[in-house]
């Protein structure tokens, strides 16, 4: 899988709800009421990203996450970081 050019993931971001492009990757910050709510949606992203074997950056602080995609692989962002993206958004 070959890596996108910047131009199209500008265009593919504006699909997404609130991520951004930054260093080779896209990634978005999440906050929650407490750690175990942050851990249980790690968890979630876990299990998506499982079975579409593709595997985010996650970072944790409390009751904070970032979650950072890229295709290391393919040296860029490809359609895989997207279709992971759009699947974590989707969750309730």
């Amino acid at each position: 899988m070959n890596a996108i050019n910047e131009s199209i993931i500008k265009k593919e971001l504006q699909l997404l709800n609130n991520w951004s492009y930054m260093d080779n990757a896209i990634e978005k910050n999440y906050s929650f009421k407490n750690f175990a709510e942050a851990l249980a949606f790690i968890n979630k992203v876990g299990v998506i990203a499982e079975k579409m074997n593709h595997h985010p950056e996650l970072f944790n602080v409390y009751n904070k996450v970032k979650l950072r995609l890229t295709t290391h692989d393919a040296h860029g962002i490809t359609q895989k970081d997207f279709d992971l993206a759009a699947a974590v958004d989707a969750l309730p």
